[in-house]
Parts: C-alpha cells; structure tokens; sequence
C-alpha cells in the first residue's frame, strides 16, 4: 500500500531529524527544530562551530532536495509535524501542561469556532497558551479551507523551544501569523482578535502581585491559571467575539469558581459547557470539555438556554455526527 503523504513528510522530517540528532548528540525535538528550518530555508544545513559535519551534510542535502512541499497542503504539513512533535516530546517527557492538543479534540474546538464565530467572520484567532502551535494551526487550517479566506494568527507563550517549533511550522503552512515569548498574564501587544482558542494549562499561577489585577484572583493563596487566563484572553478579543477554551470539566463546580463565575456574569456571556468524549480521557477525572464564551458588546446577548451536555464516544461516527448537528441547529435557535 502507497504511503499516504502526511506519512511520507513525516518520514522525511523523521529521517533528517535523526540525522542531525546523531551528528549534533542532541534531542530529537532540537533536530527536529533545526531540521524544519532548514527545510523553511530552502533545504540549505545551518552550520554552527563545525556541525553538522561535512559526512551528514552530505547525507542530508539530497535528502533535503527531495522535500517537495508545495505538494502538501497546509493540513498535510500540520499532520506530518505533529507527529515527529509528538515523537520529541514522548523522549523529552515533557510536563502535562505543555503536551500537545490531540487531533480529535482541536476538531472539536475548529468545529465550534465556525458554528459559534461564523467561519467567513473569523479573520483573527488568538492563542494565549499556543505551545507548538497544534491547536491555532488545525482551527486556522479549518476555518481557511472552509472560507478560502486568509486568517491571521497569534500566539503566546513562555516556552522558547516549543514556540520557535509553533513559528517554523506556521512559515511552513505560509499562515500569517505571529508570535510572542512572553508571559501570557503580561499585557500584550495584540489588537481584539475575532475568536480566541486555548487549551489551558492547568494549576495555580505562582505570581500572587500579577494575579491581583485580575478580578478572578483567589480571594486567598495562589490563583488557579486557567481563571486567570481566560479573564486576560476574553480582554483581547472583539465585542461579540467568542473564546472557546479546554478546562477541566468541573471548572465552575470548584470552590475557586466564585470569582470566575462572578467575572464570566459581569463581562462575557456563558454560551456553552460540551464535556469532551469520556473515551479520550484515561480517567473520569481527567476529562476535560469545551467552554464557549462570547464577550458581551456589539449585537451580543446571552442564550435564554445555555449549551450543555457531553459529546458522545468519538468512536460512535453515527451518533458523534448526529451531536455535531444538534449543536448546529441549537446555535441557529438560539443565537441567530
């Protein structure tokens, strides 16, 4: 059977990347990093006090030749760096809080930003917490097949690493899109965007001072991130624009919550709470679900009946279909 051509990208990143790693005893995630941008550079070797040497370059140049991207398309190369992503992370073991956001679930989230934002509005998509640029990449991917429209992308991040992979592989899909390696709680320098995506990390942000300007600081002790950060990503999207963000699924049953659901009643509109499928999670504790909030202002109002239930086991492609369509028609029902 033919290799299909995320699988053949993926074994040329794979194949080049391990070149580099071997040469250069480094990481894979590291080659994989330079081995993307050689390929963003027109396949030409980065070489720094001597490496690679003149024996792996000369293995890699033809190797490098052989990439031809402009017969991938945008999602191709999204799926293909994914996986060899996914490879580096798995040895380096990377923290929870900066593990990449499956497929099945950023479906989910690109699904809902074209049913709640409407696809051919979306112009601007922010991500505060954007890691290697998984998620931002799979909705802007989905909202521009569906549009033919250009989007424009943000991203925020404190890892250099995984950010400078999020910026290679936005220059390899030729997104527009730009990046900062900053604090996301920082003020940062982006005009109101359309729709805000994030995949939240979860856990108590350790700068109490920080926190206080925030109306969802803990009224004592540390304050849990994921609040904070959606008041701060909410602040930077339009009037009427949504943010549609992957919490823990008991995030407005905790005794943190009040602060939260205080802030949520004064300042955005609480459209939706879809439990993510029980099957992707290996514990009942562990799941998470989409929360879907619309920033009040322009022609925004507050649905007489929020959104709520669970997506049903994604291995169910009947019945799994059949919800996505019900979601659909609730949003025409009530929104429209």
């Amino acid at each position: 059977m033919p290799k299909s051509a995320v699988e053949t990208l993926f074994d040329q990143l794979d194949q080049t990347a391990q070149l580099i790693e071997k040469n250069l005893e480094t990481t894979y995630l590291d080659a994989l990093t330079e081995t993307i941008a050689n390929i963003a550079d027109g396949g030409r070797v980065k070489v720094e006090a001597g490496l690679p040497d003149v024996q792996t370059i000369a293995q890699l140049e033809p190797l490098y030749a052989a990439v031809k991207l402009s017969q991938f398309d945008a999602e191709e190369i999204r799926q293909a760096l994914q996986l060899a992503t996914l490879k580096g992370l798995r040895q380096v073991k990377v923290e929870p809080n900066k593990q990449m956001t499956p497929d099945a679930i950023g479906y989910l989230v690109a699904y809902l930003a074209e049913v709640f934002g409407g696809a051919n509005q979306i112009k601007t998509v922010l991500d505060p917490v954007v890691g290697t640029g998984n998620l931002l990449a799979t909705v802007i991917n989905h909202i521009q097949k569906l549009t033919g429209n250009s989007v424009q992308g943000f991203g925020v991040d404190n890892d250099d690493s995984l950010l400078e992979i999020a910026g290679i592989s936005s220059e390899l899909q030729k997104h527009k899109a730009t990046f900062f390696h900053q604090d996301a709680l920082d003020p940062l320098l982006i005009k109101p965007v359309d729709i805000a995506v994030a995949d939240l990390p979860i856990g108590f942000y350790p700068i109490d001072e920080r926190a206080a300007d925030f109306e969802t600081h803990a009224v004592k002790g540390h304050s849990f991130a994921h609040h904070l950060l959606i008041e701060q990503t909410m602040h930077y999207v339009k009037d009427g624009g949504y943010g549609f963000f992957l919490v823990p699924n008991v995030i407005l049953e905790t005794d943190e919550a009040k602060q939260l659901i205080k802030w949520v009643t004064k300042h955005v509109y609480l459209q939706g709470l879809l439990s993510l499928p029980t099957n992707l999670f290996k514990t009942k504790a562990g799941q998470k679900a989409i929360l879907v909030l619309q920033k009040q202002g322009s022609d925004a109002r507050q649905a007489q009946q929020v959104l709520l239930g669970e997506f049903p086991n994604s291995n169910d492609q009947k019945a799994f279909a059949t919800y996505l369509q019900k979601i659909r028609t609730w949003q025409k029902e009530n929104l429209q």
